[in-house]
């Protein structure tokens, strides 16, 4: 239990670091977007000349401000989930079928980060269209992005596990040995 408990707590810090960067630069990503989207506007409307790349520039800083912040939504279990059938199981049942769940999860984000990856790697061949970055370092989001959540579902399925073999969920006290 101890060893369950070490990688419990270390996951918990590295998801807190990880997740913790990822809020702080995504609000500094959405700062720049909304800059980027009033440039636009002004040079558009009032200069009546558009720029070319904002709207480019303005779509790669929202897919990396998603990319950054989905750990943490994942982790406090803000996406949308139906959750109806666990309250009329048994808690043991309701326990276990969460952690099926999540391990079903993990192997989707798994397979998810590998052909991000890939996409990644093949980003390389092309560049954006109106300004001169190779769109992989645009593609690197979805591997920040499932490689993140998968950090984040390896500490819900230990923390899962934990409470099955006998920790309270609320204080973390042993009611019974795994």
């Amino acid at each position: 239990m101890k060893a369950l408990n070490f990688c419990i707590n270390w996951l918990e810090m590295l998801n807190s670091l990880i997740i913790g960067i990822g809020r702080s630069l995504a609000w500094m990503f959405v700062a720049a977007m909304v800059f980027t989207i009033v440039l636009q506007v002004f040079f558009r409307y009032v200069l009546d000349n558009a720029l070319p790349w904002p709207e480019e520039i303005a779509r790669a800083l929202m897919i990396w401000m998603m990319a950054l912040v989905a750990a943490n939504a994942y982790r406090e279990g803000s996406f949308v989930a139906i959750d109806m059938l666990h309250h009329y199981l048994p808690k043991a049942v309701s326990r276990a079928l969460k952690i099926a769940l999540l391990l079903v999860a993990m192997l989707v984000l798994y397979q998810l980060l590998v052909l991000g990856l890939e996409f990644f790697q093949r980003g390389f061949r092309t560049r954006a269209a109106t300004f001169h970055l190779s769109r992989a370092w645009i593609y690197l989001a979805m591997p920040v992005c499932f490689g993140s959540m998968l950090l984040v579902n390896i500490e819900l399925v230990l923390k899962e596990v934990r409470i099955l073999c006998g920790y309270k969920a609320i204080d973390d006290e042993v009611s019974s040995a795994c």
